[in-house]
């Protein structure tokens, strides 16, 4: 094979694997024109139009249109440039796979309803800007016009979740339900009043007041109470609450009875918002942000197991 041999359609065919109509198609078009024709009027291709021919199929099989290919035959762009832009396209398409794979994911783990599902894709399919619209207006609904805290204001802005380009379905599923609880009014009334308060000069103190070595081992007393699957509601608590009880009696020199297991309860209560706190965690979940045990709220177990009627 050489640069003079002349190849017919179907020698073409033969060596390219490709159809003769499909090659055809490919002259008629002018992507790879026949070089000249035999006496008897049949198509002859050389070696340019081989390598062409191959080039383009290669092309083809990247997934690269044909009029962008004619482009690059004619020389008016080169392939290193068609296969940046297309690389940059296939970037976005696997994102979008990526995005559908984990809301699939959430859907079969969840046994979601028809309704949750087109829920869930639309959410999805926000843009990141589109994301971050969503979480600046509630924050401007929420504290526009509260005598909020500054500082608290930036820190809800500094900490916008953002879901990455391809989140796990743990990820897709705090981002729904974010998105779903930044758009409640009563959520958000909740979250102003907590602000106002904290403006007002009146934040809650038990947790300061209690130290940072007492806090520190009732989370991770309440923290492995959870993980080990105890209720707060049955007598499985009854040896963890005591002991909280007795060591915060201690600290703040009051008998360790139910009324001032009812104090703890109202402090602690006081203390955290549940929908404030789970606004945080969705926060972290969705950032991929480690959860860090010293955050880790403790009224949600604690509370109810401090007002559970036992034997003191």
């Amino acid at each position: 094979m050489d640069a003079t041999t002349l190849y017919s359609i179907g020698e073409l065919a033969r060596r390219t694997g490709l159809s003769v109509r499909t090659i055809r198609f490919y002259s008629d078009s002018g992507v790879v024109a026949p070089t000249t024709r035999s006496p008897a009027g049949y198509r002859l291709y050389d070696l340019d139009a081989l390598l062409r021919l191959e080039l383009l199929c290669t092309l083809r099989e990247l997934g690269i249109d044909l009029a962008t290919i004619q482009r690059v035959m004619d020389r008016e762009l080169s392939v290193a440039e068609v296969a940046a832009a297309h690389a940059d396209a296939i970037d976005v398409q696997i994102r979008g796979l990526q995005l559908r794979r984990s809301v699939l994911r959430v859907v079969a783990g969840r046994g979601s309803d028809p309704e949750e599902t087109k829920l869930m894709h639309r959410l999805t399919q926000l843009s990141a800007q589109e994301r971050r619209h969503l979480i600046d207006d509630f924050v401007e609904g929420t504290f526009g016009t509260a005598d909020a805290d500054p500082a608290a204001v930036a820190m809800i802005r500094a900490a916008t979740p953002d879901l990455p380009d391809d989140p796990s379905s743990e990820q897709v599923a705090a981002w729904v339900e974010l998105a779903e609880l930044v758009g409640d009014d009563e959520f958000r009334a909740r979250m102003r009043r907590m602000a106002v308060r904290q403006a007002a000069g009146h934040p809650p103190a038990l947790e300061s007041e209690a130290g940072e070595e007492l806090m520190t081992f009732t989370r991770r007393q309440v923290t492995e109470a959870r993980e080990s699957g105890i209720d707060p509601l049955t007598d499985r608590a009854a040896p963890v609450v005591d002991d909280l009880v007795q060591r915060f009696a201690e600290v703040f020199e009051r008998t360790p009875d139910k009324e001032f297991r009812d104090w703890m309860a109202r402090r602690f209560e006081e203390a955290h918002d549940p929908e404030v706190d789970r606004y945080w965690r969705l926060v972290w979940i969705v950032n991929g942000w480690q959860v860090l045990p010293n955050l880790t709220p403790v009224h949600s177990w604690l509370v109810p197991a401090l007002r559970t009627d036992r034997d003191v």
